[in-house]
């Protein structure tokens, strides 16, 4: 008899085929839930609602640190960004260049969130503003964020306000109360409330005139194409059943295959049609995400590292302390 698993995904084409039932894990059944990722991790860090689940890289190391260890991390990575590439503006706050920065008024839905780390990294490691810098103001409740999860304080020298629950960090950025804010987004979830589209708001553009060019120029430098999800199993589970690390794995990167195959099928139309250059089928045929320690370690060790400059963790985080010893060779 199977195994039954709960678990926890945000929509993701790289975790279709198995929320599809394309691909099976051997060995297990899945009882599967759609949730968004910021509300995911909170129920997860909260009350560890699935057994097996997606999970924000920089809580998970949070959580690692202070003690936490109800978690084994899987080299299993569903979502890739570049995240500072994007960070938006008010057109009237005078910010030109990231070093416009300093001294401005920030909105982040949550400090600690994966996507916040990076942008923080990009900004101090590439353009010489460190978090000190700013000053920050954050949208999620402490009843309702990850760090009200972990019991995360703010790091020393670094402001960060609470938004009143009657304000967002879209409305504050509108109503110029906000200068800038990091990678901003409006799924409606339990954890935040932001819901204008300051994408298309007259008075917002982002800091960097063409994101795309950013996000290049950031990657041919430095090699990292930050990772913002991790997949955790319950610990208890790993130990009782271990042959189920590698099934997991197993089956994600089958998933993974068969995204990336369709992805190049879709694109055969405007290669076809000449639509595209003829060097993008080569550029298209390489895999956008890889799972494994292997592939990604150079990533999850700049993201360990951001993590403790931070002082988000209070010593740096290694490889091995937060992924299953199965995996740490694949």
């Amino acid at each position: 008899m199977n195994l039954q698993l709960s678990i926890g995904f945000a929509s993701n084409p790289r975790t279709w085929p198995i929320l599809d039932g394309r691909v099976r894990v051997d060995g297990a059944d899945l009882i599967p839930s759609i949730v968004a990722a910021s509300e995911l991790f909170w129920r997860q860090l909260r009350f560890a609602d699935f057994d097996v689940s997606e999970m924000s890289i920089s809580s998970f190391m949070i959580a690692l640190a202070r003690g936490d260890d109800r978690w084994v991390g899987l080299p299993i990575f569903t979502t890739k960004h570049f995240f500072h590439a994007p960070l938006m503006v008010r057109r009237d706050a005078g910010i030109d260049v990231p070093a416009d920065l300093k001294g401005k008024r920030v909105g982040v839905l949550e400090y600690q969130q994966t996507a916040a780390l990076w942008t923080r990294g990009a900004l101090e490691h590439e353009f010489g503003v460190r978090p000190q810098d700013m000053e920050f103001w954050m949208e999620r409740t402490p009843s309702h964020s990850h760090g009200g999860a972990t019991g995360f304080t703010p790091p020393p020298g670094v402001t960060i306000h609470q938004i009143p629950v009657e304000k967002n960090v879209g409305t504050m950025m509108v109503a110029g109360e906000l200068d800038a804010a990091l990678y901003y987004h409006t799924d409606p979830t339990l954890v935040h409330r932001s819901a204008i589209d300051l994408h298309a708001h007259p008075a917002i553009k982002t800091l960097f005139p063409d994101p795309a060019a950013e996000a290049v120029r950031y990657f041919r430098k430095t090699g990292i194409f930050p990772i913002n999800h991790a997949m955790v199993i319950r610990r208890t589970l790993a130990e009782q059943h271990p042959w189920l690390i590698l099934n997991l794995l197993k089956a994600f990167d089958a998933a993974n295959a068969i995204a990336n195959r369709e992805r190049l099928l879709h694109a055969e139309y405007y290669l076809d049609a000449g639509l595209l250059p003829p060097e993008a089928r080569a550029a298209l045929a390489q895999p956008l995400l890889q799972h494994g320690i292997v592939a990604n370690r150079t990533i999850l060790e700049a993201a360990a590292q951001y993590s403790h400059e931070q002082g988000l963790t209070p010593r740096l985080m290694t490889i091995p302390e937060m992924f299953a010893p199965s995996t740490l060779d694949q």
